[in-house]
C-alpha cells in the first residue's frame, strides 16, 4: 500500500487529502495521513466575521477529527521538525517518524518579524483563530472602557487590511478611529475597479482614514511612526494590526530542497518540487503563476485550485497516468465590506451591497471542506434569524 503524507492542513493540504480519497484507485487505495500542529482547520476568508459575531468559531474553524470522521484519512496533530529526503521520512515533535511514498508540503506561511522596529513586540497579526480571539477581547475591553475614541492603525491596504478595517469600524461605531496605511498609491491595487471603488466607498462612509504612499518606520506600545514624503509623523494608537507579508515556515530553513531568493520552494508546472518528483508543494510555500507567467497572490482561491491538481497528479504518478500542468482559472474576487455588505466581481458579474453579501456567503458555504459541515453550517444560517427573533 502506498503512503501519502500531507504536511499542513490548510486549504492546500486538507483539500488535497479530501480529493485524493475520491479518485478512482485501480489497485488498493493509498494510506493518506494529514499532519497539522493545530486541532482545527481554519476557513480563513471568513475569519473577519468572528469580529462582528456574524459567525461562530465552529462554523469557520471545525475540528479535523469532525471533518475527517467519515473518511479513511488519518489525522495527526503534531509539529513537523524535519524531513529526511534520502530515507523518505518526516520527523515530528513527538519523536514519531512517518514514512512516505509521496509527500505534500503545504505548511503555509507566517507573518514576517522584524520588518519594522517594534512590529514583533507591539503589532498584532491577523491570520489565525487565536489572533481573532485576542482582537475580539481587546475590542471588548475598549468598548467597556471610558475611552471616547479607540485608535486603531492597520498596516496594509490589501484584502485583509480593508476587510478587517471595515468590520472593526462596524463593531466600534462612532468610537472607532481607524486608519489604513499602505506604501502604494491606492488600496487593493490588484483588484477589479468595481471592487476597489466599492471598498473606497465603504471606507469613506465609515470615516476610515487612508495613509497612502506612506511607510511605517517604527511601532511603540502606544504610537506608530509614519513617513510620508520624507516627513515622519508620530501618531498615537491603541492597537496596530499587521496584515502584510508572508514568509515560508521555519521547517524549510536549511532543508536541501530548491528554493528561490524569498525562501519559497521551486516547483514545476505539475506542482512537483524541482528534482524531487515524489514531493509536491503548494500554497504559501511556493510562487504560483497564471497562464501568462504572472505571479499569483497567495490566496485561498489559488490553494483551493492547486489542491485539485495536486491530488490528481499524485494519483497519476502512482497509477502511471499523465500528469496535468496547473492552470489557474480566475473565478472572481469577493470582499466583505462590513456587516451585511460585500462586493464581488467575476465571470462577467459585478455586485455590491446586501446581494453581494448573500452571494459571498453561498459561495463560501459551497467551498467549506465536507458536505456534512456544509449542511451543518447552512442549517445554522437558516435558523439563526428565527432564533434571534424568538429571543427578543
Amino acid at each position: 500500500m502506498s503512503k501519502i503524507l500531507i504536511l499542513g492542513g490548510g486549504f492546500g493540504g486538507l483539500y488535497t487529502a479530501l480529493r485524493l480519497q475520491e479518485l478512482p484507485w485501480e489497485n488498493s487505495p493509498p494510506e493518506i495521513t494529514l499532519v497539522d500542529k493545530c486541532d482545527r482547520f481554519l476557513f480563513s476568508p471568513l475569519l473577519y466575521e468572528l469580529i462582528t459575531e456574524e459567525m461562530h468559531s465552529w462554523e469557520i474553524a471545525p475540528y479535523y477529527t469532525e471533518l475527517l470522521e467519515d473518511t479513511k484519512i488519518n489525522f495527526i496533530q503534531d509539529t513537523v521538525t524535519g524531513i529526511n529526503l534520502d530515507r523518505k521520512t518526516v520527523s515530528l515533535e513527538s519523536k514519531s517518524v512517518l514514512e512516505y511514498d509521496r509527500l505534500v508540503v503545504a505548511l503555509g506561511g507566517t507573518t514576517p518579524e522584524g520588518m519594522v522596529s517594534g512590529a514583533k513586540e507591539y503589532a498584532l497579526p491577523f491570520r489565525s483563530l487565536d489572533h481573532a480571539y485576542l482582537l475580539k477581547e481587546k475590542l471588548r475591553q475598549w468598548e467597556n472602557s471610558e475611552a471616547q475614541k479607540i485608535r486603531i492603525a492597520i498596516v496594509g491596504g490589501g484584502y485583509s487590511g480593508v476587510e478587517l478595517g471595515v468590520k472593526i469600524a462596524d463593531k466600534l461605531g462612532d468610537r472607532g478611529k481607524i486608519r489604513i496605511i499602505d506604501r502604494g498609491d491606492k488600496i487593493l491595487k490588484k483588484s477589479p475597479d468595481f471592487n476597489r471603488k466599492s471598498a473606497e466607498k465603504a471606507l469613506s462612509e465609515r470615516q476610515i482614514w487612508l495613509d497612502l504612499e506612506t511607510e511605517v518606520t517604527e511601532i511603540k506600545e502606544n504610537e506608530i511612526s509614519l513617513k510620508y514624503k520624507e516627513v515622519v509623523d508620530i501618531i498615537p494608537v491603541d492597537l496596530v494590526l499587521w496584515t502584510v507579508g508572508t514568509k515560508p515556515v521555519k521547517i524549510l530553513d536549511g532543508l536541501s530542497l530548491p528554493q528561490n531568493a524569498q525562501g519559497k520552494l521551486t516547483i514545476n508546472s505539475e506542482l512537483q518540487v524541482e528534482n524531487h518528483p515524489d514531493i509536491f508543494a503548494l500554497g504559501d510555500l511556493v510562487d504560483s503563476f497564471d497562464s501568462e507567467g504572472n505571479i499569483l497572490e497567495s490566496t485561498a482561491q489559488v490553494a483551493f485550485q492547486q489542491s485539485d491538481y495536486c491530488a490528481w497528479n499524485i494519483w497519476a504518478s502512482l497509477e502511471d497516468k499523465p500528469l496535468l500542468s496547473f492552470r489557474y482559472q480566475p473565478l472572481g474576487e469577493m470582499l466583505a465590506l462590513g456587516v451585511d455588505n460585500a462586493t464581488l466581481s467575476g465571470l462577467g458579474v459585478s455586485l455590491d451591497g446586501g446581494l453581494a453579501y448573500l452571494a459571498r456567503r453561498f459561495v463560501y458555504l459551497y467551498r467549506l471542506p465536507t458536505p456534512k459541515h456544509q449542511l451543518k453550517v447552512g442549517l445554522n444560517w437558516l435558523m439563526r434569524p428565527i432564533a434571534d427573533l424568538l429571543s427578543q
